[in-house]
Order: structure tokens, then C-alpha cells, then sequence
């Protein structure tokens, strides 16, 4: 079976590392183009089209993807199937249309719940109890396609969306290449999905970073594991705004509103949180300082408690 890979960033290139290692036949890799990055605004490679090129894979990167020059390139590689992991860009429906079988992808989320972007940052930060992968059949708009497999995982209570993040890539790539296996054996299932049960979720941004004080614990908790290791949680004490990466939970309770200092110490720094709870952050970085545990921030920086 020939495929041609179409991904990006680095939980495109372990679902490519994963075909390459199973000897599945690559015919050609297409990757976002080459952008500046850094202080110096170096032309970086995208980890995918490192991974290509250090396999001999002939690599494309077109810029655009509608006006015939990817289309001909897909065709010139007669491929069977397209592979498309993160790649970054919608494909027309005469690209989906060339293979014998189609399009499949492999999504960081169990669909139709978070189709979009970060599905594993917002599965995080709503707090959800389990997620996984999926692998479907791509369709004309995004993330609607037919599923063909799903693989579930528990979501640790402290698991920041990094970790998470690797975890799902590593079975993402697993699922897919059983998606391929079973797609030219005559097997894989397709099943369509329940789209009113469908939710969307968006990139995120530095706009979220604050931390709601009005909240629970556990939904703060998220909040600050989710949004690791981008755009990071943010807090503000004494005027200055702090990022925040690391809290526990209490069983205290206190009078003061949301959003207070109740305590500092050993510890850490306690918070007032919704309904008199109160959490302890355990990790943070002052502005220009190293990032550090709280107990040690406080040594050479007490604050005041809110009275």
C-alpha cells in the first residue's frame, strides 16, 4: 500500500517514526513550509520534515493547497491512501478524492467530543476524567469523518497536557498503524459519527493565562496543569503577576473571598478558592526569576496575608 504522510509537528512525527519502524511503504512526505524561529529568526525545519529527510523521503511543502500544485504532486505519487496527522491545512475534496482509500487521520481526542484544535489541552482543562485518540476517514469539514478506531486512557489528576500530549501521541501513532493494517486487509470498521453530540474546541492563547479564584479547587487544579507547558497559568500577588505550575489541594476552609492569600508558608502559598475550599500553590516563577517550589520563593519574599 502506498502512502504519502502528510503532517507537521511532533505528534505528526511519531505516527511517520511508527509507519517507517513497521516498514509500511512511504512514497512522500508533505509538511508545512519551512518558518523562521528564535532570537535570530533562523528557517527551521518542521520535525516531520526532519524525520523525512533523514529517511531519504522526498519531501513537499507547498503553500497553498487549492491551486493545483499539491494536487499534482499527490497524483504523481499514485498513493493508495493519504495519511494526515497535524498537518495544519484542510485538503480540498479532489486531493481526498485521488487515493483508492481515501484520507485517514489520527485526532487527540475521543470524537465527536473536542473536534478542532488542542482537544488534549481543553480534555485537561474541563477537567475530564478519561480521553484517547481516534482514527477516521476525513470528510469535507473538519473532524466529521467517519471513525474507524478509538483508544481510551485515564487522565492523571496532576497529568499537565504535556504529559498528556505524549502519551496520546505515542498511541495515536500505535492506532494508526493498526487503522492502516486493517484498511488494506479488508477489515477496519467505519462507523459514522453522532454529530449532535459533537463540541469544538479552539487554540488556546495568553488571554486565558489568569487563574479564576471563583472556581473550585479541582477546576483550578486543571486550569493549571492544562495549560502547561503553553501559555501557562497566571496569578497576581502584591501587583506583580506570577505563572503558576504546580498546586495541591486542601482540606481547609476559610472566610476569605476568592482569590486571597490565606496562608504562606512551607506549604506553599494557600488561596482562597469558590465556597470557602482553599488550594496551595507549590510552584511558580516571579517575573525575571527562575521558575521554583513556593516554599523556597518565600524565604527571600515573604507576602502579606490577606486579612
Amino acid at each position: 500500500m502506498r502512502i504519502v504522510f502528510m503532517g507537521t509537528p511532533d505528534f505528526a512525527a511519531a505516527s511517520l517514526q511508527k509507519l517507517l519502524n513497521d516498514k509500511f511503504n512511504v512514497v512522500g512526505v508533505f509538511t508545512q513550509p519551512d518558518k523562521p524561529k528564535g532570537r535570530g529568526m533562523e528557517m527551521c525545519f518542521s520535525p516531520v520534515k526532519e524525520l523525512a529527510l533523514a529517511h531519504d523521503l522526498p519531501v513537499y511543502q507547498p503553500e497553498k493547497m487549492r491551486d493545483g500544485t499539491a494536487y499534482e504532486q499527490i497524483k504523481a505519487l499514485a498513493p493508495d491512501i493519504l495519511v494526515v496527522v497535524a498537518y495544519g491545512r484542510i485538503l480540498p475534496d479532489d486531493i481526498l478524492a485521488l487515493p483508492k482509500f481515501g484520507a485517514v487521520n489520527v485526532h487527540g481526542s475521543l470524537l465527536p467530543r473536542y473536534r478542532g484544535a488542542a482537544p488534549i489541552q481543553w480534555a485537561v482543562l474541563n477537567g475530564d476524567k478519561t480521553t484517547g485518540v481516534s482514527t477516521m476517514y476525513l470528510a469535507s469539514e473538519m473532524d466529521t469523518g467517519d471513525v474507524i478506531y478509538t483508544a481510551e486512557t485515564e487522565i492523571g489528576e496532576f497529568e499537565t497536557s504535556g504529559e498528556l500530549f505524549n502519551r496520546l501521541m505515542l498511541m495515536g501513532a500505535d492506532l494508526l498503524a493498526k487503522t492502516l493494517r486493517d484498511i488494506e486487509s479488508g477489515t477496519a470498521p467505519r462507523t459514522p459519527q453522532d454529530h449532535s453530540k459533537a463540541s469544538y474546541v479552539s487554540q488556546l492563547d495568553k488571554s486565558i493565562c489568569p487563574i479564576d479564584w471563583n472556581k473550585s479547587p479541582r477546576a483550578v487544579v486543571k486550569w493549571i496543569y492544562g495549560l502547561q507547558p503553553w501559555p501557562v497559568a497566571t496569578m497576581e500577588l502584591e501587583g506583580a503577576v506570577y505563572r503558576v505550575f504546580a498546586a495541591e489541594y486542601t482540606q481547609n476552609h476559610t472566610d476569605k473571598q476568592p482569590g486571597q492569600v490565606v496562608s504562606a508558608g512551607k506549604q506553599g502559598i494557600e488561596m482562597a478558592c469558590a465556597d470557602g475550599e482553599t488550594l496551595m500553590i507549590t510552584e511558580l516563577q516571579a517575573p525575571g526569576k527562575k521558575r521554583m517550589k513556593a516554599a523556597d520563593f518565600l524565604r527571600g519574599h515573604p507576602i502579606k496575608i490577606d486579612s
